[in-house]
């Protein structure tokens, strides 16, 4: 059975997308990027960043209700992993809930010595960051 790392994984917001990736061994998690969501096409420099790090597994942080159902965020969620799966059809891809990963990085970069108001450019990252280290928890 092929590695399912190094990993991408994605923390798809209206804004920005946080991009983290695994090493190739699936030991650590770090982050990549921050992705502009606008009206560019962030799919292409995604799929940009999967190449160049040899992706083997797209990870997506999918934002469900604290009652495990999906809502209007998850949709959008989901209408994106769509259009990147049909970018990068030879990459499996998988969900992770995703729920408190932005407040858990927010605690994470405080404990780290970074103010709130300087956590704007790296937060999506850190939430990235913060999916994959649940998807690899999830796989022991």
């Amino acid at each position: 059975m092929p590695s399912p790392h190094p990993a991408l994984g994605i923390d798809c917001g209206d804004s920005r997308i946080g991009v983290a990736a695994t090493d190739e061994y699936g030991i650590m998690a770090h982050p990549v990027e921050t992705v502009p969501n606008d009206h560019r096409n962030p799919i292409l420099r995604i799929r940009e960043i999967a190449a160049l790090r040899k992706v083997q597994t797209l990870v997506v942080g999918l934002p469900l209700r604290l009652d495990g159902s999906e809502g209007d965020s998850a949709k959008k969620v989901r209408a994106f992993a769509m259009r990147l799966s049909a970018a990068l059809p030879e990459i499996p891809m998988l969900f992770v809930d995703e729920s408190y990963t932005t407040m858990d990085a927010s605690e994470k970069l405080r404990e780290a010595g970074r103010k709130s108001h300087q956590q704007k450019g790296i937060i999506d990252q850190a939430a990235a960051v913060e999916i994959l280290n649940r998807w690899m928890e999830e796989m022991v």
